[in-house]
């Protein structure tokens, strides 16, 4: 992503939303989620992204702490009632599973 603007966590925060199920699976199939490891804070994550903060997203990635969103996880969240929270940095959709 190659732009001039600079994204602050505040911009991001209020384009964070709860998302279920459904309106993520066109997402999926498009493989354009990240799942992001409940132990981030997704604002941080999107903020990053956002700003192509590539040496951050990198060290996340090969930490496993954000990844595409594999089908184990896409068959859980679609026949349950997980708390999704997403927001969208183009061309990606990330998502987190809130757990509290």
């Amino acid at each position: 992503m190659s732009h001039d603007k600079h994204y602050s966590p505040t911009e991001l925060n209020q384009q964070t939303a709860r998302i279920a199920w459904p309106e993520l699976e066109r997402h999926f199939a498009r493989g354009v989620v990240i799942e992001i490891d409940a132990g981030l804070d997704l604002v941080e994550v999107a903020t990053s992204f956002a700003n192509d903060e590539q040496a951050v997203v990198q060290q996340w990635l090969a930490a496993g702490q954000l990844q595409p969103l594999g089908t184990d996880t896409a068959r859980r969240w679609s026949g349950g009632d997980a708390a999704l929270w997403a927001v969208v940095v183009a061309p990606w959709v990330l998502v987190q599973e809130r757990t509290t």
